[in-house]
């Protein structure tokens, strides 16, 4: 099993080999990110609730491919900035806890400032 520096690594290296560093600035590599994950979107475009929990194979592994997409470049912005994006979400889940206690926020969708 990979890890996470490992990936980066090979992000790195994948991207210097082809002297793309020089095209991704924080600026490009989210608005990359951000066609992505509208790519991502489209996948799911049209479907049923119960069509998009039950993807076919084919549709799975377009998903993956797009996914992966997505995170690479998450990660390339997150390895610009020095972010650890492992510790940033387990920051992330704690603040959110505080934002939606359980008693307040148990099966509801309601944003933390409507509870």
């Amino acid at each position: 099993m990979e890890n996470l520096s490992t990936l980066k690594l090979a992000i790195r290296k994948f991207a210097k080999d082809r002297d793309w560093d020089q095209f991704h600035s924080p600026k490009n590599l989210a608005m990359a990110m951000s066609v992505e994950s509208s790519e991502v979107a489209e996948l799911f475009q049209w479907l049923t609730e119960d069509q998009s929990k039950h993807l076919p194979k084919d549709k799975v592994n377009n998903l993956s491919d797009e996914l992966a997409d997505t995170y690479i470049y998450l990660l390339k912005i997150a390895d610009h900035y020095g972010i650890d994006l492992i510790s940033a979400a387990l920051k992330k889940i704690k603040k959110n806890e505080l934002k939606y206690p359980v008693k307040k926020s148990r099966g509801s969708a309601k944003k933390y400032n409507e509870l």
